[in-house]
Protein backbone atom coordinates (compact mmCIF):
# COMPACT_ATOMS: atom_id res chain seq x y z
CA UNK A 1 0.00 0.00 0.00
CA UNK A 2 1.32 3.59 -0.99
CA UNK A 3 1.80 5.91 1.80
CA UNK A 4 -0.58 8.68 1.94
CA UNK A 5 1.07 12.03 2.36
CA UNK A 6 -1.47 13.41 4.03
CA UNK A 7 -1.98 11.38 6.76
CA UNK A 8 1.90 10.23 7.18
CA UNK A 9 4.05 13.27 7.05
CA UNK A 10 6.19 12.17 9.75
CA UNK A 11 9.26 13.70 8.98
CA UNK A 12 7.42 17.23 8.20
CA UNK A 13 4.77 17.02 10.75
CA UNK A 14 5.41 14.76 13.91
CA UNK A 15 2.19 15.90 15.48
CA UNK A 16 0.55 13.49 12.96
CA UNK A 17 3.48 11.01 12.58
CA UNK A 18 2.09 7.48 11.02
CA UNK A 19 -1.15 7.93 10.06
CA UNK A 20 -1.96 10.51 12.55
CA UNK A 21 -1.82 8.71 15.40
CA UNK A 22 0.55 11.33 16.88
CA UNK A 23 -1.02 14.35 17.36
CA UNK A 24 -3.21 16.30 19.99
CA UNK A 25 -5.70 14.88 22.20
CA UNK A 26 -9.31 15.49 21.87
CA UNK A 27 -10.92 18.13 23.70
CA UNK A 28 -13.87 15.91 24.60
CA UNK A 29 -12.05 13.84 27.52
CA UNK A 30 -13.98 12.84 30.52
CA UNK A 31 -13.67 12.39 33.75
CA UNK A 32 -11.64 9.20 35.08
CA UNK A 33 -13.99 6.74 36.15
CA UNK A 34 -13.05 4.65 39.27
CA UNK A 35 -12.84 1.26 38.28
CA UNK A 36 -15.25 -0.16 40.25
CA UNK A 37 -18.34 1.86 38.17
CA UNK A 38 -19.24 1.06 35.07
CA UNK A 39 -17.37 2.66 32.29
CA UNK A 40 -18.64 5.43 30.14
CA UNK A 41 -19.72 3.82 27.85
CA UNK A 42 -21.96 1.47 29.47
CA UNK A 43 -23.56 4.05 32.07
CA UNK A 44 -26.73 4.31 30.01
CA UNK A 45 -27.38 0.61 29.54
CA UNK A 46 -27.61 -1.79 33.00
CA UNK A 47 -25.38 -4.43 30.86
CA UNK A 48 -23.13 -4.06 27.76
CA UNK A 49 -23.03 -7.16 25.50
CA UNK A 50 -19.73 -9.04 25.24
CA UNK A 51 -19.06 -8.10 21.50
CA UNK A 52 -16.99 -10.62 19.80
CA UNK A 53 -15.16 -10.60 16.65
CA UNK A 54 -17.26 -11.52 13.59
CA UNK A 55 -14.97 -12.75 10.70
CA UNK A 56 -16.24 -11.54 7.47
CA UNK A 57 -14.12 -10.20 3.66
CA UNK A 58 -16.07 -6.89 3.72
CA UNK A 59 -15.16 -4.28 6.26
CA UNK A 60 -16.63 -0.71 7.01
CA UNK A 61 -15.70 2.09 9.16
CA UNK A 62 -17.51 3.21 12.31
CA UNK A 63 -18.53 7.11 12.19
CA UNK A 64 -16.43 8.97 14.29
CA UNK A 65 -19.45 10.74 15.83
CA UNK A 66 -17.56 12.92 18.21
CA UNK A 67 -14.43 14.35 15.71
CA UNK A 68 -11.76 12.20 17.69
CA UNK A 69 -10.13 12.62 14.09
CA UNK A 70 -8.70 15.82 12.83
CA UNK A 71 -10.56 16.91 9.75
CA UNK A 72 -7.81 16.05 7.00
CA UNK A 73 -10.48 16.61 4.31
CA UNK A 74 -9.47 17.42 0.52
CA UNK A 75 -8.97 21.06 -0.72
CA UNK A 76 -7.75 22.50 -3.78
CA UNK A 77 -4.37 24.19 -2.66
CA UNK A 78 -3.55 26.89 -5.00
CA UNK A 79 -0.65 29.76 -5.63
CA UNK A 80 -2.23 32.98 -4.85
CA UNK A 81 -0.83 34.49 -8.24
CA UNK A 82 -2.51 31.92 -10.44
CA UNK A 83 -5.65 32.25 -7.57
CA UNK A 84 -5.85 35.89 -7.93
CA UNK A 85 -5.45 36.11 -12.12
CA UNK A 86 -7.54 33.46 -13.01
CA UNK A 87 -10.93 32.97 -10.42
CA UNK A 88 -12.18 30.79 -12.85
CA UNK A 89 -9.64 28.18 -11.71
CA UNK A 90 -11.38 28.14 -8.08
CA UNK A 91 -14.89 28.40 -9.89
CA UNK A 92 -13.91 24.96 -11.42
CA UNK A 93 -12.20 23.32 -8.37
CA UNK A 94 -15.20 24.29 -6.27
CA UNK A 95 -17.53 22.07 -8.87
CA UNK A 96 -15.00 19.14 -7.91
CA UNK A 97 -15.09 19.60 -4.36
CA UNK A 98 -18.85 19.77 -4.21
CA UNK A 99 -19.65 15.90 -5.79
CA UNK A 100 -16.65 14.56 -4.13
CA UNK A 101 -17.56 12.55 -0.80
CA UNK A 102 -15.59 9.62 0.89
CA UNK A 103 -17.72 7.09 -0.33
CA UNK A 104 -16.37 8.72 -3.83
CA UNK A 105 -12.99 8.63 -2.78
CA UNK A 106 -13.32 4.65 -2.13
CA UNK A 107 -14.78 3.79 -4.90
CA UNK A 108 -11.88 6.04 -6.89
CA UNK A 109 -9.63 4.27 -4.95
CA UNK A 110 -10.66 0.89 -5.72
CA UNK A 111 -10.63 0.82 -9.69
CA UNK A 112 -7.03 2.22 -9.44
CA UNK A 113 -5.39 0.13 -6.40
CA UNK A 114 -7.66 -2.81 -6.80
CA UNK A 115 -9.18 -3.06 -10.00
CA UNK A 116 -6.00 -1.74 -11.88
CA UNK A 117 -6.79 0.95 -14.17
CA UNK A 118 -5.28 4.39 -14.89
CA UNK A 119 -5.76 7.23 -12.84
CA UNK A 120 -6.27 9.39 -15.88
CA UNK A 121 -9.11 7.09 -17.27
CA UNK A 122 -10.80 6.85 -13.65
CA UNK A 123 -10.82 10.70 -13.49
CA UNK A 124 -12.11 11.40 -16.97
CA UNK A 125 -15.13 8.38 -16.53
CA UNK A 126 -16.31 9.68 -12.57
CA UNK A 127 -16.12 13.56 -14.26
CA UNK A 128 -18.46 11.93 -17.11
CA UNK A 129 -20.74 10.18 -14.29
CA UNK A 130 -21.11 13.23 -12.33
CA UNK A 131 -21.82 15.58 -15.17
CA UNK A 132 -19.42 18.37 -14.05
CA UNK A 133 -19.34 20.79 -16.43
CA UNK A 134 -16.44 24.09 -15.32
CA UNK A 135 -19.16 27.20 -14.38
CA UNK A 136 -16.79 29.61 -16.51
CA UNK A 137 -13.61 29.71 -18.52
CA UNK A 138 -10.73 31.28 -18.53
CA UNK A 139 -7.05 30.65 -20.55
CA UNK A 140 -3.47 29.88 -20.46
CA UNK A 141 -1.35 27.19 -19.01
CA UNK A 142 -1.89 25.54 -15.74
CA UNK A 143 0.47 22.98 -14.20
CA UNK A 144 -1.19 20.66 -11.29
CA UNK A 145 1.15 19.07 -9.09
CA UNK A 146 0.69 16.12 -7.21
CA UNK A 147 1.92 14.12 -4.28
CA UNK A 148 3.37 10.38 -5.36
CA UNK A 149 0.80 7.90 -4.71
CA UNK A 150 -2.08 7.30 -6.84
CA UNK A 151 -5.24 9.31 -4.61
CA UNK A 152 -3.65 12.42 -4.66
CA UNK A 153 -3.11 11.35 -8.70
CA UNK A 154 -6.29 10.77 -9.46
CA UNK A 155 -7.60 13.83 -7.69
CA UNK A 156 -4.87 16.02 -9.39
CA UNK A 157 -6.35 14.01 -12.74
CA UNK A 158 -9.65 15.37 -11.95
CA UNK A 159 -8.46 18.44 -11.42
CA UNK A 160 -7.08 18.70 -14.85
CA UNK A 161 -10.44 17.08 -16.40
CA UNK A 162 -12.61 20.08 -15.27
CA UNK A 163 -9.41 22.87 -15.73
CA UNK A 164 -9.10 21.66 -19.50
CA UNK A 165 -13.34 21.88 -19.77
CA UNK A 166 -13.26 25.60 -18.28
CA UNK A 167 -10.57 26.09 -21.37
CA UNK A 168 -6.80 26.10 -20.11
CA UNK A 169 -4.24 24.00 -21.28
CA UNK A 170 -3.03 21.42 -18.56
CA UNK A 171 -0.19 19.41 -17.90
CA UNK A 172 -0.40 16.78 -14.36
CA UNK A 173 2.51 16.32 -12.98
CA UNK A 174 3.73 13.88 -10.11
CA UNK A 175 5.79 16.03 -7.78
CA UNK A 176 7.15 14.07 -4.86
CA UNK A 177 6.11 14.41 -1.26
CA UNK A 178 4.86 17.69 1.09
CA UNK A 179 8.49 18.39 1.24
CA UNK A 180 8.65 19.03 -2.17
CA UNK A 181 5.71 20.12 -3.82
CA UNK A 182 5.07 22.96 -1.75
CA UNK A 183 7.99 24.98 -2.47
CA UNK A 184 7.05 24.55 -6.05
CA UNK A 185 4.16 25.86 -5.33
CA UNK A 186 5.38 28.96 -3.43
CA UNK A 187 8.23 28.93 -6.42
CA UNK A 188 5.49 29.28 -9.17
CA UNK A 189 6.61 25.82 -10.57
CA UNK A 190 3.23 24.42 -10.07
CA UNK A 191 -0.01 25.78 -10.03
CA UNK A 192 -2.41 23.69 -8.46
CA UNK A 193 -2.03 20.58 -5.82
CA UNK A 194 -5.16 18.46 -4.14
CA UNK A 195 -4.23 18.79 -0.74
CA UNK A 196 -5.76 17.23 3.07
CA UNK A 197 -6.29 20.08 5.08
CA UNK A 198 -5.51 19.14 8.64
CA UNK A 199 -2.14 17.85 7.64
CA UNK A 200 -1.19 20.62 6.08
CA UNK A 201 -2.39 22.87 8.74
CA UNK A 202 -0.20 21.01 10.72
CA UNK A 203 2.72 21.43 8.56
CA UNK A 204 2.27 25.27 8.27
CA UNK A 205 1.78 25.60 12.25
CA UNK A 206 5.03 23.87 12.78
CA UNK A 207 7.34 25.74 10.22
CA UNK A 208 5.61 29.07 11.56
CA UNK A 209 5.43 28.50 15.50
CA UNK A 210 7.94 24.72 15.99
CA UNK A 211 7.49 21.52 17.06
CA UNK A 212 5.99 22.62 19.91
CA UNK A 213 3.07 24.37 18.69
CA UNK A 214 -0.45 23.65 20.06
CA UNK A 215 -2.02 22.20 17.58
CA UNK A 216 -4.24 24.33 15.28
CA UNK A 217 -6.47 21.69 13.34
CA UNK A 218 -9.49 19.91 14.84
CA UNK A 219 -12.43 17.67 13.59
CA UNK A 220 -14.16 20.87 12.46
CA UNK A 221 -13.35 21.27 9.25
CA UNK A 222 -14.30 24.97 9.26
CA UNK A 223 -11.84 25.61 12.24
CA UNK A 224 -9.22 23.68 10.39
CA UNK A 225 -9.74 25.62 7.04
CA UNK A 226 -9.32 28.63 8.86
CA UNK A 227 -6.22 27.72 10.21
CA UNK A 228 -5.12 26.75 6.66
CA UNK A 229 -6.23 29.85 4.98
CA UNK A 230 -4.02 32.15 7.39
CA UNK A 231 -1.41 29.93 7.73
CA UNK A 232 -0.85 28.72 4.19
CA UNK A 233 -1.69 32.04 3.36
CA UNK A 234 1.19 33.69 4.90
CA UNK A 235 3.02 31.76 2.12
CA UNK A 236 1.61 32.89 -0.85
CA UNK A 237 -1.02 29.80 -1.16
CA UNK A 238 -4.81 30.90 -1.28
CA UNK A 239 -7.26 27.51 -0.73
CA UNK A 240 -10.81 26.63 -2.91
CA UNK A 241 -13.71 24.48 -1.25
CA UNK A 242 -13.03 21.82 0.93
CA UNK A 243 -14.37 18.71 -0.16
CA UNK A 244 -16.45 16.65 1.94
CA UNK A 245 -13.57 13.71 0.80
CA UNK A 246 -11.48 12.55 3.91
CA UNK A 247 -8.52 10.48 3.96
CA UNK A 248 -7.43 10.04 7.51
CA UNK A 249 -7.54 7.66 10.41
CA UNK A 250 -10.90 5.42 10.84
CA UNK A 251 -11.56 2.34 12.86
CA UNK A 252 -12.97 -0.93 10.97
CA UNK A 253 -15.22 -3.36 11.59
CA UNK A 254 -16.76 -6.17 9.61
CA UNK A 255 -20.04 -5.69 8.06
CA UNK A 256 -21.31 -8.72 9.40
CA UNK A 257 -19.75 -7.34 13.37
CA UNK A 258 -21.28 -4.03 12.09
CA UNK A 259 -24.67 -5.94 11.54
CA UNK A 260 -24.54 -8.41 14.65
CA UNK A 261 -24.46 -6.12 16.79
CA UNK A 262 -26.46 -3.49 15.03
CA UNK A 263 -23.44 -0.66 15.15
CA UNK A 264 -22.56 2.47 12.72
CA UNK A 265 -20.91 4.74 14.59
CA UNK A 266 -18.37 4.90 17.42
CA UNK A 267 -20.34 6.29 19.66
CA UNK A 268 -22.81 3.04 19.50
CA UNK A 269 -19.67 0.64 19.70
CA UNK A 270 -19.33 1.68 23.34
CA UNK A 271 -22.65 1.87 24.62
CA UNK A 272 -23.19 -1.32 23.44
CA UNK A 273 -19.76 -3.22 23.46
CA UNK A 274 -17.77 -4.19 26.59
CA UNK A 275 -14.53 -4.28 26.32
CA UNK A 276 -13.33 -6.00 22.85
CA UNK A 277 -10.05 -6.20 21.01
CA UNK A 278 -8.20 -3.60 18.85
CA UNK A 279 -5.77 -3.78 16.43
CA UNK A 280 -3.17 -1.21 14.93
CA UNK A 281 0.19 0.18 14.90
CA UNK A 282 2.46 -0.61 17.89
CA UNK A 283 2.38 2.77 18.82
CA UNK A 284 -1.71 2.99 19.29
CA UNK A 285 -1.94 2.37 23.05
CA UNK A 286 0.00 5.71 23.77
CA UNK A 287 -1.20 7.76 20.90
CA UNK A 288 -4.39 10.00 21.37
CA UNK A 289 -5.35 9.75 18.20
CA UNK A 290 -5.92 5.84 18.75
CA UNK A 291 -6.17 3.84 21.82
CA UNK A 292 -6.04 6.33 24.02
CA UNK A 293 -8.06 8.40 22.00
CA UNK A 294 -10.99 6.11 22.20
CA UNK A 295 -11.30 5.54 25.53
CA UNK A 296 -11.31 9.10 26.44
CA UNK A 297 -13.07 10.40 23.82
CA UNK A 298 -15.59 7.38 23.58
CA UNK A 299 -15.37 5.11 26.67
CA UNK A 300 -14.48 2.58 24.72
CA UNK A 301 -12.69 -0.37 27.09
CA UNK A 302 -10.26 -2.69 25.60
CA UNK A 303 -9.47 -6.32 26.72
CA UNK A 304 -6.55 -7.30 23.94
CA UNK A 305 -4.26 -5.11 21.68
CA UNK A 306 -2.56 -6.48 18.96
CA UNK A 307 0.60 -4.83 16.88
CA UNK A 308 0.33 -4.72 13.70
CA UNK A 309 0.61 -2.18 11.13
CA UNK A 310 -0.67 1.35 10.05
CA UNK A 311 -4.27 0.40 7.93
CA UNK A 312 -2.36 -1.88 6.20
CA UNK A 313 -2.63 -5.43 5.08
CA UNK A 314 -2.03 -7.24 8.44
CA UNK A 315 -4.68 -4.41 10.24
CA UNK A 316 -7.54 -5.68 7.72
CA UNK A 317 -6.55 -9.00 7.43
CA UNK A 318 -7.00 -9.41 11.86
CA UNK A 319 -10.01 -7.93 11.55
CA UNK A 320 -11.36 -9.92 8.56
CA UNK A 321 -10.27 -12.86 10.35
CA UNK A 322 -12.04 -12.38 13.68
CA UNK A 323 -8.24 -11.99 15.33
CA UNK A 324 -9.45 -8.14 16.41
CA UNK A 325 -13.09 -6.76 16.54
CA UNK A 326 -11.85 -3.39 15.86
CA UNK A 327 -8.64 -2.19 13.53
CA UNK A 328 -7.39 1.12 12.33
CA UNK A 329 -7.73 2.07 8.80
CA UNK A 330 -7.73 5.01 6.62
CA UNK A 331 -10.91 6.16 5.61
CA UNK A 332 -10.54 5.95 1.76
CA UNK A 333 -9.09 2.72 1.58
CA UNK A 334 -10.18 1.38 -1.64
CA UNK A 335 -10.86 -1.97 -0.04
CA UNK A 336 -13.91 -0.90 2.28
CA UNK A 337 -17.14 -1.59 1.50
Amino acid sequence: MHIRQGIMAASAVAVLALAGCSSGASDETPAAVPSTSPSPAMSDTAMAQECLPVPGDSLVTLADDKQLQNSDNLIPQISAAKFDAEPAIAEALNVVSAALDTDQLIALNKAVDIDRQTSKNVAQQWVDDNSLTAPTTGTGKVIIGTANFTENITVGEIYGVILRDAGYDVEVRDVGNRETYIPALISGEVDIVPEYAATAAEYFNIAANGDGAPAVASGDIAVTVAALTELGGAQGLKYAEPSAAQDQNAFAVTTAFADQYGVTTLSELASTCGPISLGGPPECPERPFCQLGLEDTYGLEFNDFQSLDAGGPLSKTAIQQGQVALGLVFSSDGSLG
